[in-house]
């Protein structure tokens, strides 16, 4: 399955000027072959708990600034903290998108998609992937609801530093094992994103 491209109508400039978001159905298809299928190109076993998952996708036609950072993608667990008309309004526009309410919803910007390589873009959206967890009981065991199905949770990044705090007392255990990954080889090979994503091989060589 080839790597999905944004709709060009969010990359016009008026989709620019005015941002506008959009249903992702390619993308969620992807993400599922991809990152969560046993026989995708990139299949990562640490996502079992999503194969069943009520996850949709949307592409937004700008990434958008928080806190300083240019946000590109965006994992939420969908909560409708509404009520009245504005809960009813809430519920429809959903319902027009995908159908239902969904329990989780991924956001991905699309001029970024579509300018950025293949392993910034596979990166991205499994890094959105990594944000629902199985949420564990008292004992730390994985929970499942009553029809056995995973109890899914939102989960915050495995560090959370500044780089001169590092630089002035020193790594503490979370950046020291990010520095250790980081300074072993990838386990994804560039080439097998190319293949994920549909893209020639040569031009990862």
């Amino acid at each position: 399955m080839n790597r999905p491209t944004p709709p060009q109508s969010l990359l016009d400039a008026e989709a620019i000027l005015f941002p506008v978001v959009a249903p992702a159905p390619e993308l969620k298809a992807w993400a599922h072959e991809t990152f969560l299928a046993e026989t995708g190109e990139l299949h990562n076993p640490q996502h079992a708990h999503l194969i069943d998952s009520d996850i949709e996708f949307m592409w937004a036609s700008t990434a958008f600034e928080k806190k300083g950072r240019v946000v590109l993608g965006q994992c939420e667990q969908v909560m409708l903290r509404a009520g009245g008309w504005h809960k009813v309004r809430l519920e429809q526009q959903y319902r027009e998108w995908f159908g239902r309410v969904p329990k989780f919803l991924i956001t991905v910007a699309a001029d970024y998609s579509a300018e950025c390589s293949d392993t910034d873009f596979c990166a991205l959206v499994e890094h959105e992937l990594y944000h629902i967890a199985q949420a564990v009981d008292i004992d730390g065991e994985p929970k499942f609801n009553d029809e056995g199905m995973p109890v899914l949770t939102m989960r915050g990044h495995d560090v959370e530093e500044f780089t001169d705090i590092v630089r002035r007392y020193g790594a503490s255990a979370g950046v020291a094992e990010m520095v250790a990954a980081a300074n072993k080889q990838p386990t994804v090979a560039k080439s097998n994103i190319a293949r994920a994503c549909g893209t020639c091989i040569r031009a990862v060589a």
